[in-house]
């Protein structure tokens, strides 16, 4: 089936669920980083498309159904101080930099999730990697 009036069509197929809580929110991070910058440098059609892109994978998120429990209310209440950040003229939560550092590691977990895996595919160990550096 294919989805049509997304950014991400083949997400929203299905293939976002099968990612990992720190993949999607890292993948989420990504989009509030480049909605939040183009919004600082004044480009209201491409902050606009990045804070849709974003809403489009957090909404994604929240409707996983592994996420029906303790994390549903943050992914929402997360949701709210997005667009409260990015929208109101002064923000209930002015810290931007904290939902940076939300992000981040989410990002860093995901990178290490990817690392892990590919390890366990080739068989290698971090430190056989290492020593073939070397």
């Amino acid at each position: 089936m294919k989805v049509k009036g997304f950014y991400h069509p083949e997400l929203a197929n299905g293939r976002w669920h099968t990612m990992s809580i720190a993949q999607q929110l890292g993948n989420v991070g990504s989009e509030y980083e480049r909605a939040r910058s183009w919004k600082e440098r004044g480009d209201q059609v491409r902050f606009e498309h990045a804070f849709a892109r974003l809403l489009e994978l957090l909404d994604l998120t929240i409707a996983d159904p592994r996420w029906r429990n303790h994390r549903l209310k943050e992914l929402t209440r997360l949701r709210e101080v997005i667009c409260d950040e990015l929208f109101n003229e002064t923000p209930e939560f002015n810290h931007p930099t904290d939902l940076r550092e939300y992000f981040l590691y989410f990002g860093i977990l995901a990178r290490s999730e990817r690392d892990k895996a590919a390890e366990v595919v080739l068989g290698l160990t971090t430190m056989e990697v290492i020593s073939d550096i070397e």
